[in-house]
């Protein structure tokens, strides 16, 4: 109450709302007595204004409607000043009624004495009060809007403030697009005008949102953007799909107008947009296919209340890993990582960001089998997620016996783990690079592959996934590209030629998962990930992305292929076969069933097992040249590049 009394405006409210009440009390006997009020109506207003003035201020009041800041005003408060007019109204009407059935009794009070009133007064009254209560607190919010932007109202606007705003034209004249207008609007510190809409809506062309015309659809986009004299586009259609928002980045670049697109509808919960929260649009925009939705229900089914080993955590992959597998409500989380600041990281987010609690951190590596008896004998985990691994090809190539032991002796070491201590699922994260492999990072996860078929039959369901490079992982080009721009430039390319199948963070971690609900002993599980991507036309976008122009203001440098690197990258190998699976976008490769020549699996595994021993040896002596050559024995369709290792 005392705050509510030592509010700074109070004081300015309160008189002019009661003003207000007691002049439209009086308007509404004018209206309903046509200008002319007799002389006992008159008296009789002059006896009950104050009760009205007093029931309709404490109603108000009841209703918060002194709780406010008045210059934002809103529709909802708007509705509640209704609510509270509607229920003072209402409940004033009701005390007439009473006062004129109770006007014989001997014990009423001396004012009721003669007490008439025509009740068609309280319907004016109201609408009226209703009108003017609202309207002072819609001409207070107009006031400080204008007052912080004279672009209110267009035709107060001075030349010289137009002069200085950058002319947006907004793309999508739905939900986002009028939240953007209003914040720009508000916003005294932003200097932009929105001078147009385009929407490929016909029944909104014509119409305006905010005095902002819609002027077309996005064919015109080039035209309207020289009529109106653009100085940039913003593109409010945060839900739209790749190949719309691919076209609309195409027709922005031939404009020749920078451009950058409003955050996704999660974003905009409860309206609470703002201009800095604009971001640039980001690549995984232009996949060029719609992102994979996969089956949730099939995933819970075997991580639901089950005890989840992933190896990796820290990782780009590993943290998305987990972030995505709390929406199953695993019975627990044993993370293994050998990376400390990665592991405190993802402890830290599953904590505090997410709020989850049935997690175990253990800092170590996969190579460990001693560690690892004891994790599988003290926690019991019935699904293993493998994603550790070293993933940087050049730094692979010059130090080729930390593939081997990483990426080929951890995986053989948990693979074997798991099989004895009875895991249920076991999910092995690969790569393109395992298919035809041209470097030695590549090498090793194929025989990790290879490792996962020799070790399938048993009562673990072994199951591996391979897909391309993850926008905005660890390493991606992305954020390479992005620190070069921010920098001027120059955009180092390898060569002009190179392409990628790209995928998002979330769809690899939806494929890990999905896998596990498909697979069979020895599958390899690929997505279907559409066509691949011209790293230059990448470079080129986000320079564009940036409000820049290629060759102009940054320049595009081709270093050459790095070591190990390859043209194009593949998805399939020879002697595998596609074979569909129930989810449409996923495909699982099967093994020719020849086993390399070896006629049985026994026989395979035997071949593969005396190899990969002889890497182990060769890795412990650091001699590259001779792992290289190992690797071609084991995948014949390695292609080793003829370079140094650091030793």
């Amino acid at each position: 109450m005392i705050k509510f009394l030592r509010h700074s405006n109070l004081g300015y409210m309160l008189p002019l709302d009661g003003l207000l009440v007691v002049m439209c009390f009086y308007l509404a006997y004018l209206f309903r007595f046509e200008f002319s009020i007799p002389p006992n109506e008159l008296s009789t207003f002059a006896k009950t204004w104050p009760y009205v003035l007093v029931a309709k201020m404490g109603i108000f009041a009841l209703f918060h409607l002194y709780r406010g800041m008045w210059r934002y005003t809103s529709l909802e408060d708007l509705v509640n000043v209704m609510k509270a007019v509607f229920t003072s109204s209402i409940l004033i009407i009701l005390g007439v009624i009473i006062i004129q059935r109770f006007q014989g009794h001997p014990t009423y009070f001396f004012i009721l004495k003669g007490f008439e009133y025509p009740r068609s007064i309280f319907i004016i009254d109201g609408c009226l009060t209703f009108l003017a209560i609202g309207g002072l607190r819609v001409i207070i919010r107009l006031y400080f809007t204008r007052q912080s932007n004279l672009m209110v109202f267009p035709s107060l606007r001075a030349k010289n403030r137009e002069d200085n705003r950058k002319r947006i034209l907004i793309i999508g004249a739905g939900d986002a697009g009028e939240k953007a207008v209003r914040e720009i609007r508000d916003n005294p510190r932003l200097r932009y005008s929105v001078v147009a809409f385009l929407d490929d809506d016909s029944q909104k062309i014509g119409r305006s949102i905010h005095n902002v015309p819609v002027v077309g659809d996005l064919a015109g986009l080039e035209k309207a953007a020289k009529k109106l004299n653009v100085d940039e586009v913003l593109i409010a259609i945060p839900s739209a799909a790749s190949p719309l928002m691919r076209r609309i980045l195409e027709g922005c670049k031939e404009c020749g107008v920078p451009f950058k697109t409003l955050p996704g509808m999660g974003e905009l919960i409860e309206g609470k947009i703002s201009i800095k929260a604009l971001r640039d649009v980001d690549y995984q925009d232009l996949l060029g296919r719609s992102p994979v939705e996969l089956d949730e229900e099939n995933i819970r089914g075997y991580l639901e209340n089950k005890r989840v080993l992933v190896t990796g955590p820290g990782g780009s992959i590993g943290s998305e890993l987990c972030r995505q597998m709390v929406r199953f409500n695993p019975e627990n989380l044993i993370l293994l990582d050998a990376a400390e600041a990665n592991l405190y990281g993802i402890e830290m987010e599953l904590k505090y960001d997410v709020a989850w609690e049935r997690y175990s951190a253990i800092l170590g590596s996969v190579q460990d089998g001693q560690l690892l008896d004891k994790i599988f004998g003290r926690y019991q985990p019935q699904v293993v997620f493998h994603a550790a691994a070293y993933k940087h090809v050049s730094m692979m190539e010059l130090n080729p016996w930390q593939a081997v032991h990483n990426n080929i002796r951890g995986s053989e070491m948990i693979m074997e783990k798991a099989i004895r201590h009875g895991v249920d699922h076991f999910v092995l994260v690969s790569t393109d690079k395992a298919v035809r492999p041209h470097n030695v990072m590549g090498a090793s996860k194929r025989v990790a592959e290879l490792l996962l078929q020799a070790y399938a039959g048993n009562h673990t369901r072994m199951m591996a996934v391979r897909f391309g490079n993850v926008v905005g992982s660890s390493g991606s080009v992305i954020p390479l590209f992005r620190r070069q721009i921010a920098r001027g430039g120059p955009v180092t390319v390898s060569h002009k030629d190179v392409t990628r199948f790209f995928m998002t963070i979330s769809e690899a971690c939806q494929l890990i998962l999905q896998t596990g609900a498909l697979g069979a002993d020895g599958d390899i599980f690929i997505l279907e990930m559409g066509t691949p991507i011209k790293i230059l036309d990448m470079a080129r976008d986000l320079i564009h992305l940036s409000g820049k122009e290629p060759g102009r203001d940054i320049q595009i440098e081709f270093k050459g292929l790095e070591p190990g690197e390859k043209l194009y990258e593949e998805l399939i190998t020879e002697g595998e076969g596609i074979v569909p699976t129930e989810h449409e976008k996923i495909m699982v490769l099967k093994a020719d069933g020849k086993w390399n020549g070896y006629g049985d699996q026994g026989g395979f595994r035997r071949w593969l097992m005396e190899g990969v021993e002889d890497l182990y040896k060769l890795a412990d002596q650091q001699d590259g040249c001779a792992i290289r050559a190992k690797l071609k024995e084991l995948v014949q369709e390695y292609t080793p590049q003829e370079m140094e290792s650091v030793f």
